[in-house]
């Protein structure tokens, strides 16, 4: 794990800045993996269902690692955010090219832009990304994450993410990244290091074949408090012709 750390002034505050790089230490059924999958997922833990879930009051890690599919809504407000963590910048890159495969960033005029619309904003806006890839990303080794994001008022104690991949609801991989402490009004990039698994041709050919059947749930604790969900789903037919 590499990590540095630098301060600057913004608008008159202070703000730090911190960048780290980790690899994920695996969880639940089959460890390690990325964000293509991993062919073979169990899930050795007593499994949950999401509806047995949505009933609690709080949801741990240890819920979360008993799914056995992709779960249908989300398991938290966008108000469980109380830290108000805010994802700014995204970015993918084949550590072995060093191609950039997808980025985006978060305009600074976001707030200023949304302010005086006439219609009620979604409140799940931002939480769900889709992603459409060629058929080469699944033959990718190894792919860097990289996550630049903003903290509000309140520290963060032991942030946490767990993010689970399925493919046609059989749990590919399940990735486990800590984050540590996180101090208020501070600005951070961390780079996930998903270290991507050989796939068959099969499971290859079925992906390609069935486009957004392969879909991630990410999930976000403070303190083993769950706090923000995030969906996607992927494609990857890209350049394909019909």
């Amino acid at each position: 794990m590499n990590s540095s750390s630098k301060s600057s002034k913004r608008g008159g505050t202070s703000v730090s800045q911190s960048s780290l790089q980790m690899k994920s230490k695996g969880c639940g059924g089959d460890r390690g993996g990325g964000a293509a999958g991993g062919a073979g997922g169990v899930n050795r833990l007593n499994p949950v269902t999401e509806e047995d879930l949505l009933k609690k009051d709080r949801i741990t890690p240890d819920d979360v690692l008993r799914l056995s599919k992709a779960t249908d809504e989300y398991l938290c407000s966008p108000e469980a955010n109380i830290y108000n963590i805010d994802f700014v910048r995204f970015k993918l890159r084949d550590l072995d090219s060093g191609a950039v495969l997808f980025e985006v960033a978060k305009s600074d005029n976001y707030s200023q832009d949304n302010e005086g619309c006439d219609y009620e904003p979604d409140p799940n806006a931002g939480r769900f990304v889709r992603y459409q890839f060629t058929p080469q990303f699944l033959k990718l080794k190894t792919v860097g994450a990289t996550v630049e994001f903003t903290i509000g008022d309140l520290e963060v104690k032991k942030f946490r993410m767990i993010e689970r991949h399925y493919f046609h609801d059989r749990l590919l991989k399940s990735f486990d990244f800590e984050f540590g402490y996180l101090i208020p009004h501070t600005r951070n990039t961390m780079e996930h290091i998903y270290e991507f698994p050989e796939l068959s041709r099969q499971d290859m050919e079925e992906m390609i074949e069935n486009p957004y059947d392969t879909r991630s749930d990410s999930f976000y604790f403070v303190d083993d408090v769950l706090i923000m969900h995030n969906k996607a789903d992927y494609s990857y037919n890209g350049n394909l012709q019909a």
